[in-house]
Formats: C-alpha cells, structure tokens, sequence
C-alpha cells in the first residue's frame, strides 16, 4: 500500500508532468511543501490531473499527525466569501441525493448518530500555508451506503450557503474515489468541540487527499453525479481534481 508521504514524493519527483515539472524544478532552490502548494493553481490542468490520477490510490491514507503538530488555538485561518461567516438557514438540513437509491434530508443530529471517525492530517492551502486540526464527523461513503449512490456515479457535488457579494454561492464537485476514500468525511466537529461558523458549521466537508479549497464548508447538499460539475474556484481556473 502506499502511504499519502510516497505519493507526494512521487509529485515532486516527476519533472515531466505539468504540476510535477514545477515541483521538481522548484526542490532544486530548497524550497518547502507549503511554498511549492500555489503551484497547483498555475499548471496545466489536464497534465496535473492525469498524473495525480495516475498516482491516487483509494487504499493509501494521509499521515496521521501527532498531538503536538496541532496548530494552536485560533491559529487555523478561515475563510469564507463573505465578510463575515454566512448564517446558518432556518430548518438546515443537508440534502444527500442526485444518482442515488434514496434522496435523504439529514438533521446534524442524524449525522451524529452515524458512525463517527475522527482524522488528524495536515491541511494544505493553495496559498502556500499548512496547519493541523483535529476532525471528526460521519465518513462520506456511509452516507453513499444509506443513500444506495448509484455506482456510474463518477463525481460527487458539494453545494453550500457560503455566498459572495455577487450572490455567487461556494461550490465543489470530486472525483467518486476521493470522495469516498477512508478519511474523506462530513465534519461536525474540530478539536473536540461542535465545529464553529468560522471554520463551516454546521457541516463541512473534510479530508487528506485534496487541497484545502476542495473541503468545502457551510454544506447544504451532496449530489451524486455523472460528470464534473466545476466549482467557485474551480469554474475560475483552479485545478478540478487538487489531490494532495
């Protein structure tokens, strides 16, 4: 099985491939992980998404970080799109449908009866920063597993409340494995506590495999679905698949 540590080095290593060239050339000048992460904005993204596509495997897990790697406090940036955390909906509930057996409509306590996994892994931001938080929440794929998600489901969208000044609501979509990977999960909770609106409460998507603007916060559906539907970063030029 490889680890999420022997796919990063094979990213940096492989200089012929749009974001690895950058990778690799940019290693040469000892640069670090978190200087190197906004290079996943400015390369090809076909070339980029083939070689991580190439080098993802469902089975490998991001490193779990010890206790003491936790960044401190308020110390975690968030970040929403509007100048304040939006306000949760009156009546939220998370809507789970599109190719799938079951449409649900879960309460946050629905999801906290869920089995729970929690996840210690280290967040990379496109800007170039990382930090460490503790996650738990309900993985991703038990809730595919109670819906019946239609296995020609290749894609996964995330829709939220997270508006900007233009009404313009944040969005996402996955590739199905990613999405349903082991430490891919809808989180209610940070270090221990309900997660906070600064950080996407009431629910948020959360994991070790995509860059930090795939996790999407303030969530209010998941869709099943047969083909990549872009996203807020996304339609605007980021690269779609973002694996970490």
């Amino acid at each position: 099985m490889k680890s999420s540590m022997s796919r990063r080095s094979l990213i940096l290593g492989a200089g012929t491939v749009g974001l690895a060239g950058a990778f690799a050339a940019a290693r040469k000048f000892g640069l670090t992980m978190d200087t190197l992460m906004p290079a996943f904005a400015a390369v090809d993204d076909s070339a980029s998404e083939r070689f991580e596509k190439l080098v993802f495997h469902a089975g490998s897990r991001a490193r779990q970080e010890p206790d003491r790697a936790k960044t401190k406090g308020a110390a975690f940036p968030a970040y929403f799109l509007g100048d304040a955390p939006p306000k949760i909906p009156e009546g939220w509930r998370l809507e789970v449908g599109g190719m799938s057996n079951r449409k649900l409509l879960l309460t946050l306590e629905d999801l906290q009866r869920l089995p729970r996994t929690d996840i210690r892994v280290r967040h990379y931001c496109v800007e170039g920063w990382s930090a460490v938080a503790d996650w738990h929440g309900v993985q991703l794929s038990e809730i595919a597993r109670i819906c019946g998600a239609d296995p020609k489901a290749a894609c996964v969208q995330f829709d939220t409340f997270d508006v900007d000044a233009d009404g313009t609501a944040y969005s996402t979509s996955w590739d199905r494995e990613s999405g349903l990977h082991s430490q891919t999960i809808l989180a209610y909770g940070m270090n221990g506590a309900p997660l906070s609106a600064q950080h996407g409460a009431p629910v948020r998507l959360y994991s070790g495999v995509k860059l930090g603007y795939k996790t999407a916060k303030y969530l209010t559906s998941v869709k099943f679905t047969p083909d990549p539907t872009g996203g807020y970063w996304e339609d605007q030029g980021y690269e779609w698949f973002a694996g970490v």
